[in-house]
C-alpha cells in the first residue's frame, strides 16, 4: 500500500510560538495560567496539565488568581481581558497569533471609523469572541452559506467582511459574492492565513486522488474540522482521529492508496505514529 503524508501538516507557526512560550515560562517556575486551552489538542493540553499548567476559561476564573503568569493563546482574546490582567497586576506572555493580532487590529480601526463589522466564522469560537471584543461596537457573526443568504441588513453603515484565519477558503469566498449580489456597500479583507489556503488546498488536492484519507487532529480542533469537510467533499472514505487509539481500520483489498493530513495543533510525534502503522500494518 502507498501512502501520501501531506507536506503542510501538524502545528503551524502561531502554535507552535505559542506551545513553546508555555513550556519556556515552565522552566521559570511559579504559577502559570493559560487563558484557554494553549491549543485544541488534548495530548498538549495533558503534558502540560502534569507540568502544573492551569487552564482559565473566563475573567471570573482570571479574577480568582492574585500571583503569576498568564499566557495568551494562539487564538487571543477581547481587549478587556488583556486590560483585566494588567489591571490584577499579573505577568502578561501574549502569544497571539501574528496573523490573528492582524484582524484585532483591523477590526479595531474599521470599526472606529463606523463601519459594521461582519466576521466570517465559528460563532463561539475563541479567535471569533477574541476578535469580537475588539470591534468598537458590536459585530455580526456569519458563520454558514445558509446565513449569509438569510442575512438582511437595514442600517445605513459600510458592511467590513474578514474571515476567521481558519474558515475554508473556498467557503469564504462563496459568502463574499452573495454579500456583493445582495447589492451591499461591502468592504473586504481575507483575513484567513496562508498556512491555512495551503494546507486545505494540498488536503483537497491529496484526497482526490486517494482511496482513503485519514485527518489527524483534536475533537474541539476548529481548523481539523474544516480539513476533514474538505476531505470528505473528494473521498468518501475519510477518518478523523486524534491518535492512533483511534484509527480501527478494516481495509478492503481495493484501498490501495492512503492520505494522510493533521489540524494546525495536531504534534508531529501523533502524526509520525499513525503514518508508521499505516505503512507496516496495511
Amino acid at each position: 500500500m502507498e501512502v501520501i503524508v501531506a507536506e503542510n501538516i501538524g502545528f503551524c507557526f502561531g502554535v507552535k510560538k505559542a506551545i513553546d512560550a508555555v513550556y519556556e515560562q515552565v522552566q521559570t517556575g511559579g504559577n502559570i495560567y493559560t487563558y484557554g486551552a494553549i491549543t485544541h489538542n488534548e495530548e498538549v493540553v495533558k503534558d502540560l496539565e502534569k507540568k502544573g499548567v492551569r487552564v482559565i476559561e473566563s475573567s471570573k476564573e482570571l479574577a480568582q488568581i492574585k500571583e503569576g503568569t498568564v499566557i495568551i493563546r494562539a487564538h487571543g482574546v477581547s481587549k478587556d481581558i488583556y486590560e483585566q490582567i494588567r489591571s490584577q497586576n499579573l505577568k502578561c506572555v501574549d502569544a497571539t497569533c501574528p496573523f490573528v493580532k492582524r484582524i484585532h487590529d483591523i477590526v479595531e480601526k474599521e470599526s472606529a471609523t463606523g463601519r459594521q463589522i461582519i466576521v466570517v466564522g465559528n460563532a463561539g469560537h475563541p479567535e471569533v469572541e477574541g476578535t469580537m471584543g475588539w470591534c468598537r461596537t458590536p459585530a455580526i457573526v456569519i458563520e454558514s452559506l445558509e446565513e449569509a443568504r438569510e442575512f438582511s441588513y437595514q442600517g445605513d453603515k459600510e458592511l467590513f467582511l474578514v474571515a476567521q484565519t481558519t474558515y475554508n477558503y473556498n467557503k469564504f469566498q462563496d459568502i463574499v459574492e452573495i454579500f456583493e449580489q445582495k447589492g451591499y456597500n461591502v468592504s473586504v479583507v481575507n483575513t484567513i492565513c496562508n498556512a491555512t489556503e495551503v494546507r486545505q488546498t494540498e488536503a483537497r488536492s491529496i484526497a482526490a486522488k486517494v482511496d482513503m484519507m485519514i485527518v489527524i487532529g483534536g475533537n474541539h480542533s476548529s481548523n481539523t474540522r474544516k480539513l476533514y469537510e474538505i476531505c470528505m467533499q473528494e473521498c468518501e472514505n475519510t477518518y478523523f482521529i486524534q491518535t492512533l487509539d483511534d484509527l480501527h481500520l478494516e481495509l478492503p483489498e481495493s484501498v490501495r492508496l492512503v492520505g494522510i493530513t493533521a489540524g494546525a495543533s495536531t504534534p508531529n510525534n501523533i502524526i509520525e505514529e499513525v503514518q508508521n502503522y499505516v505503512r507496516i500494518n496495511f
